[in-house]
């Protein structure tokens, strides 16, 4: 190798680590806003998941039955808490990638369960004169509303991080100090839409009589 490519090498390495160091800082910075955003929707989902909590009990002493709604909205919630109160495994104290997905996942399934509880008054009317009833309702018509502009905020701050994460020099940075792909928080298709409740189709309905003889 002549005296020429190996200073020409040294200058390269030199302005890789250089570039590599510069890149650190600003993934640093920038997987810190996620961070900061990503606990603005879990605290948003928390509110979300007490508030249908507050609905579905102050539904059931106005006489409320309707068993198979309030048990897929205890099971959803269950597994809700479960994945936003899963100890952080990532850098720093932060969920990793595929912990954050799970609470996306999970919120997901809830959210949908929003719309079954809230339709409910449409076949009650005691629910539509129940003030606490309604002042709850308002309040999750409110969260979900906060949910739906921190998972943009989130979202953002992922897009300007995986795409500053991707780019060189930052993608040496990232791979040698394990600086992971965030995931969006995506909607399932659907999950927006209120379900349409046939309250007769969610009662058990009684056993067919047997054939006469």
């Amino acid at each position: 190798m002549t005296r020429r490519r190996l200073l020409l090498l040294t200058l390269v390495i030199f302005a890789a680590t250089l570039g590599s160091g510069c890149s650190y800082n600003t993934l640093t910075t920038k997987h810190e806003n996620v961070k900061a955003k990503w606990s603005n929707v879990e605290v948003n989902l928390q509110r979300r998941s007490d508030l249908l909590n507050n609905l579905i009990e102050t539904a059931k002493l106005a006489g409320v039955q309707e068993q198979e709604v309030f048990g897929k909205i205890a099971e959803a919630r269950s597994r809700l808490l479960n994945a936003t109160q899963q100890t952080p495994q990532g850098e720093g104290g932060d969920k990793t990638p595929e912990q954050k997905q799970a609470v996306i996942d999970a919120a997901n399934s809830f959210g949908g369960t929003v719309g079954r509880l809230l339709v409910l008054q449409e076949q009650y009317p005691q629910l539509k004169s129940n003030e606490n009833f309604l002042k709850a309702q308002d309040e999750v018509v409110g969260t979900e509303n906060r949910i739906a502009i921190a998972r943009k905020d989130y979202n953002e701050a992922v897009q300007d991080y995986n795409t500053t994460r991707a780019r060189f020099p930052a993608v040496i940075s990232a791979k040698m100090f394990g600086f992971k792909e965030e995931p969006y928080f995506k909607a399932e298709e659907g999950a927006t839409q209120v379900p349409k409740i046939d309250s007769n189709s969610l009662r058990p309905q009684p056993p067919a009589p047997a054939p006469t003889r």
